[in-house]
């Protein structure tokens, strides 16, 4: 009687288990061929699972087993590195390990339907090679410690101000690499970096095959670029965060641009953090590590100041690296002396029309896109607000319209109050649209171009916009966020950021990390060729420490200050959090579930771990949705992981509202 075979598959559920299939007679599977894909049958349909393990025993009877369907052996199997990664993601984020390896692999590899054959890719010259710029100083001795830094897991925290050449020290630590034969995991925060950053590294290495993978690639490019990842035919991979996923079998060095950017955190569905899972597998893979930033997260920063040798080794870059190019001259306009006229200061126009006439380029910031925050009556007091949100309906002209920027609704400009029939409605607040038109009356002869999610919502849009800026046709640029990181342009010598106050008084703690980011950040895009840049924040408190610390662009001011801050307050990184969220149609039925999973057994309980009281979030509803979230926090990270992982078993056991929806989020960035 031949013996049992049992092969042990990961299906896309949310179940914490595995699945046991019986091996055909006839086939033979052995422990390599582990991390093929395969067909199965489940419930009434076909599946594409991992194969994780094979067996000889399993606990379920012989007769309750179903069949394995075909092992897919069209790719290599899944390597070793990419299964510890995928288990260390499931149990840190306490997610079903399925989902993760599911999760993360193209649509067309994990669908049951048959797979059409792709042609093999061929990567275009590029019609350019890149000139090679002479090293500075500072760049060769950053590029010296690492390389002296020996074989092995070492993490860089690459602190360089913008324009100071952090992209030309990737670029030679991949040339290294690919001398060595490994591959490089270049990983940046945003679908705009990629074509500019993709385009150099194709210039300098387009022998190596690099290939990219983000969300903004179909869903055949997207495989296509997979299967060479896999197969070691792309020796450089370019990417947002879910390519930390990427199978790289022959991987020899990670890099992590703008290590700081919230957009390496995934907010919806698996909540993982792509830099912290980038740490994770240089560690397990024992490789180097470069986390990069002008301004680095605090929780880095903090990894690299710790007494006694830090986690990461601090490498800086102080003077940008184009000869004659310097840091930009930054300076407050008082807004209480200078009132803005239509939100644009006098000194702000009269630093524009300075730059009009010398032919140099302007960039406007406005973190807040629309025409303006909210339309109203003034007769009965009517807003626009949102039905199926806690929020107001934002004002865009350009569509003639008013839409929720959360949940997506639209709909038209009313010409009189929908409640007493006023036909004086007015509208209050600012955003880019509003800016762009007051602009155009102040300067009705420049080229003013916008940048933000509206008029560029797709890679087609934004790059017709950057060949507008980047000929120099755009005299004058309006844009939120989308322009502030990542962007090289010449010609641009001023950038005025005007309505930035509110982060100073925002509810959330890390409000003002995020802003001293955000201003630095955009404010390095001016000067960075030889013409001298100049920064001006419109503001009402000039001398708040953080404007203060921007005058003198320095971050390790900023940093020291508000490390102290959170040392004092107890918060990350001298404290580890997890938040507990739930949704319903009842805000009643919210706070019940979330007070139910407060009284957790007894059992369950680990001193360190505090579990704080339920609460409504900040937007107490979305999508018709009523919202509330549960603290817990410990000064361990074991401590909370070791509650946790017993913790969310138990709540899984919880009866909860049929329509009622939770998920739990690992180190949250936003409250």
């Amino acid at each position: 009687m031949a013996l049992l075979q049992i092969a042990r598959v990961a299906l896309d559920l949310p179940l914490r288990r595995l699945f046991d299939y019986r091996i055909p007679e006839g086939e033979s599977l052995t422990r390599q061929d582990i991390g093929y894909r395969v067909r199965v049958p489940f419930a009434q349909q076909q599946k594409i699972g991992v194969l994780v393990d094979v067996l000889a025993d399993t606990e379920l009877a012989p007769a309750q087993l179903k069949t394995l369907g075909d092992v897919l052996r069209d790719l290599p199997p899944l390597p070793a590195s990419w299964f510890r990664l995928t288990e260390f993601c499931a149990a840190y984020y306490h997610v079903p390990l399925g989902q993760v390896m599911l999760s993360t692999l193209p649509a067309g590899l994990r669908t049951p339907m048959p797979r059409k054959p792709t042609r093999r890719r061929q990567v275009p010259a590029t019609g350019r090679t890149e000139q090679v710029p002479v090293l500075t100083g500072e760049q060769e001795a950053s590029l010296q410690a690492i390389a002296s830094g020996g074989t092995g897991f070492r993490a860089y925290l690459l602190h360089g101000v913008t324009g100071s050449g952090k992209t030309e020290v990737y670029l030679r630590l991949i040339e290294r690499a690919l001398a060595s034969g490994q591959q490089s995991l270049l990983l940046v925060p945003e679908i705009n970096l990629t074509p500019q950053l993709e385009a150099r590294v194709l210039a300098r290495f387009a022998s190596a095959r690099p290939v990219s993978l983000h969300s903004g690639l179909g869903e055949a490019a997207r495989a296509r670029n997979w299967r060479a990842a896999l197969t070691g035919e792309a020796r450089i991979v370019l990417g947002t965060r879910l390519a930390v996923f990427a199978p790289l079998p022959e991987l020899g060095l990670i890099i992590v641009d703008e290590e700081h950017d919230a957009s390496f955190k995934q907010q919806d569905g698996i909540r993982y953090s792509a830099r912290d899972l980038a740490v994770f597998r240089a560690r397990d893979g024992e490789l180097p590590i470069i986390l990069g930033s002008a301004t680095p997260s605090l929780e880095s920063w903090a990894n690299a100041q710790r007494s006694g040798g830090g986690r990461y080794q601090l490498l800086s870059l102080r003077e940008r690296a184009f000869v004659g190019a310097r840091l930009p001259l930054v300076r407050c306009i008082d807004t209480r002396v200078d009132r803005p006229r239509d939100g644009l200061s006098a000194a702000v126009l009269a630093a524009i029309e300075q730059r009009l006439a010398r032919a140099e380029q302007s960039l406007v910031f406005l973190n807040r896109r629309g025409y303006a925050h909210v339309l109203a009556c003034v007769a009965c007091g009517w807003t626009s607000s949102c039905q199926r949100c806690a929020a107001n309906l934002v004002v865009h002209l350009a569509d003639h319209c008013l839409r929720c920027h959360h949940c997506g609704f639209a709909a038209g400009v009313p010409r009189r109050c929908p409640t007493c029939g006023n036909q004086d409605l007015a509208t209050f607040g600012r955003g880019t649209q509003r800016l762009e038109a007051s602009l155009a009356e102040h300067f009705p002869q420049a080229c003013i171009v916008r940048a933000d999610r509206d008029s560029a919502s797709n890679h087609k849009q934004w790059e017709a916009l950057q060949a507008r800026i980047e000929s120099g046709e755009a005299q004058i640029l309006v844009g939120t966020q989308m322009l502030a990181k990542g962007h090289d342009f010449p010609r641009l010598t001023l950038v005025a950021a005007v309505a930035p106050d509110a982060a100073l008084v925002a509810a959330d703690w890390r409000a003002p990390e995020r802003l001293f980011a955000q201003l630095m950040q955009v404010a390095g895009r001016a000067g960075r060729a030889e013409r001298p840049g100049e920064v001006l924040l419109q503001t009402q408190f000039p001398e708040h420490p953080l404007y203060a610390a921007l005058l003198r662009q320095d971050y390790q001011a900023f940093a020291t200050a508000q490390l102290a801050e959170r040392r004092q307050a107890g918060f990350p990184p001298y404290a580890f959090q997890a938040m507990l969220r739930a949704e319903a149609g009842r805000m009643e039925d919210a706070l019940t579930f979330l007070a139910a999973a407060r009284a957790f057994p007894p059992s369950l309980a680990e001193p360190a771990v505090s579990c704080y009281d339920p609460v409504p979030m900040r937007l107490s509803r979305r999508a018709s949705l009523e919202r509330a979230q549960l603290l817990i926090e410990s000064p361990s990270r074991r401590a909370l992981q070791r509650f946790l992982t017993s913790w969310v078993v138990w709540l899984e056991a919880v009866r909860a509202p049929s329509r009622l929806r939770w998920h739990l989020e690992v180190d949250p960035l936003e409250f």
